[in-house]
């Protein structure tokens, strides 16, 4: 098989390289100091149901053998108020995590593209403010 024909879930390197991405990348999002909050009050188990997750929707997505049973992206995000500041720190952070893992240039590319194109789902317009007169 040439590279053209692998999926992106073989070009990264299959289940352990999604699994140690989506480590890295929680680990960079729970430290900070914007995005924390979101896993505030999380328990253990709940924190590993969360990665868990993460790792079966982007295998899943990437072409792999894994079956994500979570929500779609829009119901799972929807009322939570992400900001688009917060999405730019989330890109930030998934970069910064593929250089870390020297990730090719295409497999980033191709990684930020398959995100990039999530945001509308993730990224709710936030509701202006109602004021009584």
């Amino acid at each position: 098989m040439s590279e053209l024909d692998k999926t992106l879930y073989q070009r990264l390197g299959g289940y352990d390289a999604v699994a140690a991405a989506t480590d890295d990348l929680l680990g960079r999002l729970l430290k900070d100091p914007l995005l924390k909050d979101y896993w505030k009050g999380k328990s253990e188990v709940s924190l590993r149901k969360d990665r868990q997750l993460i790792v079966d929707f982007l295998a899943s997505a990437a072409g792999g053998p894994a079956f994500y049973t979570g929500r779609d992206m829009k119901t799972a995000h929807t009322g939570i108020g992400i900001t688009e500041r917060e999405w730019e720190l989330f890109l930030d952070h998934t970069r910064a995590m593929l250089n870390h893992l020297q990730v090719p240039p295409r497999e980033q590319d191709d990684v930020l593209d398959f995100l990039i194109g999530l945001k509308g789902d993730v990224v709710q317009p936030q509701a202006a403010s109602v004021g009584i007169a």
